[in-house]
């Protein structure tokens, strides 16, 4: 039976997402910075590699030492990282209520090994699915900008970096295709765009989300 995609009843969920070199985690630490100045309390993650767990994962998956995987035994590993994430970190942060940011989630494993691989992405994303008991963000950023541009900003290249712009291509439709196919979940900016502006009109999305999960909490504390 395939798993419910589900939002979460407490807390606020957000993702970044997008290609190399758009500016994720810089992003993600802003809102998270400015939540904290807010008076929110907020979690800062990753994947893969937010665990202990998911760090190994993360040593495998990306070290050009690794060389070749199948590409199955790639989205099982990023699989188990996002099951160990969601069930040690994400699932009881949003449960104390808290704001979690998380630079890359299922989206990713969608794109890269169900779009950029030969594999099937229905078969991906019902996986992955199950490893996150259907968890998904209030809200995911797509920073979208051209593959060219956001390789060029590396000097050295991991195992997924290195691969063709073909694959990349076909990373970057994949995101703006999820993003099409449900526009209340996403937001897709461009990457190009400054630091400032990004991150302002990120904060802009956040902040209705933030005014819900207040009077939501309003509302249940409010009732005998």
């Amino acid at each position: 039976m395939e798993t419910p995609a589900l939002l979460t009843a407490t807390g606020v969920f957000v993702c970044f997402e997008g290609g190399e070199g758009g500016g994720k985690s810089t992003q993600a630490r802003l809102l998270h910075d400015w939540l904290v100045e807010e008076g929110y309390a907020a979690v800062l993650t990753r994947q893969p590699g937010g665990t202990e767990v998911g760090q190994r994962v993360r040593e495998i998956v990306l070290s050009p030492e690794t060389g070749e995987l199948a590409h199955r035994t790639e989205a099982l590993l990023y699989a188990a990282d996002k099951a160990e994430h969601v069930e040690t970190v994400v699932r009881p942060a949003l449960d104390r209520g808290a704001v979690v940011i998380t630079d890359r989630y299922v989206d990713s494993a969608i794109a890269y090994q169900g779009s950029g691989r030969d594999l099937v992405a229905a078969e991906v994303t019902a996986v992955n699915r199950w490893a996150t008991s259907g968890l998904i963000p209030h809200l995911t950023v797509v920073l979208d900008l051209e593959p060219e541009q956001g390789l060029g900003r590396f000097a050295e290249r991991d195992r997924i970096e290195s691969e063709s712009a073909e694959f990349h291509q076909r990373v970057r439709q994949a995101f703006l295709d999820l993003a099409a196919a449900d526009p209340p979940h996403y937001l897709v900016l461009d990457a190009r765009g400054t630091r400032e502006d990004v991150a302002t009109a990120v904060r802009d999305a956040v902040r209705p989300l933030l005014e819900r999960a207040v009077r939501r909490e309003a509302t249940e504390g409010a009732q005998p």
